[in-house]
């Protein structure tokens, strides 16, 4: 006669089962992991496309997570600054993600801003945190099944989070990094926007990049599903940016995809990695900071607006 647990176990073994951590894989996940635990309630996925990128179709269950929203500083005149700790909880809160909780964030785009939501979490103390391969189109071209965003739970989570030391660079850093022979900085904007010949999409920013920096489009480290390359294509060209072991600040326009880069490094096996978290658009600024473009090396004042 069945007791209502598994031969040879204890109810305790079927609660521990139970409350058992969800550990993912790594720090990607591919659309098989996710299909195979999206209603597992240790579960909290989320959408973290851009406003430009965001559709109303989603993965079932998923929460919109607002990078130009909650999950920003409001404080800070630049974009996508990672916000206070207490903030961030907040956020996450508002979301359910709890002390026990894996979180997947899948993107609109394959993988863009969802690696900004794996680095931020990653940096504030959360370790269980994925990136969904090839992000919603890579789920949708398999044919699955896709709904309305969810609604935030009425129960909040009780996640907490905490700042770690060295995930984000300031300024100081970058001009330190730029002058260090043991450092790299990659720029994961596009060739065209690194060399100057692009107009920036931000106005009032300056064309070019920091002299000293190496161009890493973000988009080279992508296949054309906008899933991630393997491992070993990323370790080939993560080591080409920055041979020797080198410690490796990445930037972007506004570090959002400085966090793809950051993420590639660290699964080409780089783990002295920070995110340059005001990027371009801090850098960019007229001012006192070196920039190389199509006028040569030139410490401002800056240019006029840019597109």
């Amino acid at each position: 006669m069945s007791t209502g647990t598994p031969q040879n176990s204890t109810p305790q073994d079927s609660a521990a089962q139970h409350d058992a951590l969800l550990e993912p894989p790594g720090p990607l996940v591919g659309t098989d992991w996710l299909a195979e635990h999206l209603d597992d309630p240790r579960l909290v996925l989320v959408d973290a496309s851009s406003t430009m990128n965001r559709v109303e179709e989603a993965i079932p269950g998923a929460l919109l997570l607002d990078l130009d929203g909650p999950f920003s500083d409001p404080s800070s005149d630049l974009p996508h600054t990672m916000p206070t700790a207490e903030r961030l909880t907040a956020a996450a809160r508002a979301l359910g993600i709890s002390r026990t909780s894996t979180l997947v964030a899948y993107d609109g785009k394959g993988v863009f801003a969802s690696a900004r939501v794996w680095w931020m979490f990653r940096a504030a103390g959360l370790d269980r945190v994925a990136v969904l391969d090839g992000g919603l189109p890579a789920w949708a071209a398999e044919g699955r099944p896709t709904a309305a965003h969810a609604a935030p739970p009425e129960d909040p989570g009780d996640v907490e989070l905490a700042p770690r030391e060295g995930f984000f660079a300031g300024a100081e850093d970058v001009a330190r990094a730029l002058e260090d022979p043991g450092a790299g900085v990659l720029d994961a904007r596009s060739a065209g926007r690194f060399a100057g010949t692009e107009p920036e999409p931000r106005p009032g920013l300056r064309p070019g990049h920091m002299p000293g920096a190496v161009s890493l489009p973000y988009t080279d480290l992508q296949d054309a599903r906008g899933r991630l390359l393997p491992v070993p294509r990323l370790r080939e060209r993560i080591d080409a940016a920055a041979p020797g072991g080198r410690r490796i600040v990445t930037s972007c326009g506004s570090g959002i995809t400085a966090c793809v880069l950051a993420l590639a490094a660290h699964l080409a096996g780089r783990e002295d990695v920070a995110v340059y978290d005001g990027s371009w658009s801090e850098w960019g600024r007229p001012g006192p900071r070196p920039v190389e473009g199509p006028e040569g090396i030139s410490p401002g004042p800056g240019s006029g607006p840019q597109g």
